[in-house]
């Protein structure tokens, strides 16, 4: 399984408008991804009502995984939109 740990880089956390453009992301990825706190449980990364529910806050470590075709790409992406607080998912990185 593919992982990767991020510090949250949105100052207001996963939250509202950060959450929706990972969601958004993610689900743009092709890659089914779970996210979770640091030693919490893994949730849907594609599911705004999960996102939301983790109340990951600024500076916060997350984990992204996934043990598809193509999660190493994938997870890289994600966790550079996460940790540099990004707009939208980088294309390259």
């Amino acid at each position: 399984m593919a992982e990767r740990r991020v510090n949250v880089g949105w100052a207001e956390g996963l939250h509202a408008r950060p959450a929706s453009i990972f969601v958004r992301a993610t689900t743009a990825s092709g890659v089914p991804v779970t996210i979770a706190k640091a030693g919490g449980n893994p949730v849907n990364a594609a599911s705004m009502l999960a996102v939301l529910g983790l109340g990951a806050q600024g500076g916060e470590e997350i984990v992204l995984a996934s043990d598809a075709d193509g999660a190493d790409a994938a997870l890289d992406r994600l966790a550079k939109l996460v940790a540099e607080g990004l707009e939208e998912l980088p294309e390259t990185v």
